[in-house]
């Protein structure tokens, strides 16, 4: 069964890629989670152990300021994910009143263990899809990178001024169900 087009000019296209990428991501997050048997964390503590796990040794302030989140969510996430055994938070060797974060083994193989299953379940269903199909997906590629790129870099919501949350961007965790905003 083929899908609709979306509507001409840039709206209808715009609601049809929000609405299909929506659906990747939730559906592959859904299959995921299922395969590897893991308890879900809130997509903010997902964001937060996943940026940790890239930049070691990143402050509370820094990683809400990078997450566009108040830095006391960011103080509960960090709690929450030292009680999971996924964080560590440790005093700052340049600065002895400060704090940074760690991934601690656990975190880290949690985070690999998502990525591989992730790719693992993206290369299976590539290969069940038309050369044609795989080829278009290729292609796309580029533009989804730039159009990421701009979504990022943009920083102002409908009324011109600048976000200042996620909250506050078209599309965030707010306009998602308790269960989009799951993550790895």
């Amino acid at each position: 069964m083929a899908l609709p087009l979306p509507e001409p000019g840039p709206k209808g296209l715009a609601e049809e890629l929000s609405e299909c990428l929506s659906g990747l991501h939730r559906t592959v997050r859904r299959r995921v989670r299922s395969q590897l048997a893991l308890e879900p964390l809130a997509g903010a503590q997902g964001e937060l152990l996943r940026l940790v796990v890239t930049r070691p040794g990143i402050s509370v302030s820094a990683a809400a300021k990078e997450l566009r989140l108040a830095g006391n969510s960011v103080s509960t996430q960090v709690q929450q994910l030292a009680r999971l055994g996924y964080l560590s938070r440790e005093t700052s060797a340049v600065d002895r009143r400060g704090a940074v974060l760690l991934a601690t083994p656990a975190g880290r193989e949690r985070l690999a263990r998502w990525a591989d299953e992730r790719a693992e379940l993206f290369e299976r269903q590539l290969h069940r899809l038309s050369e044609k199909d795989v080829e278009a997906l290729t292609a796309a590629l580029p533009a989804l990178r730039a159009l990421t790129e701009s979504i990022s870099t943009d920083g102002t919501d409908r009324l011109g001024q600048g976000a200042s949350t996620p909250g506050d961007r078209i599309g965030s965790h707010q306009d998602k169900t308790t269960e989009d905003r799951k993550a790895p």
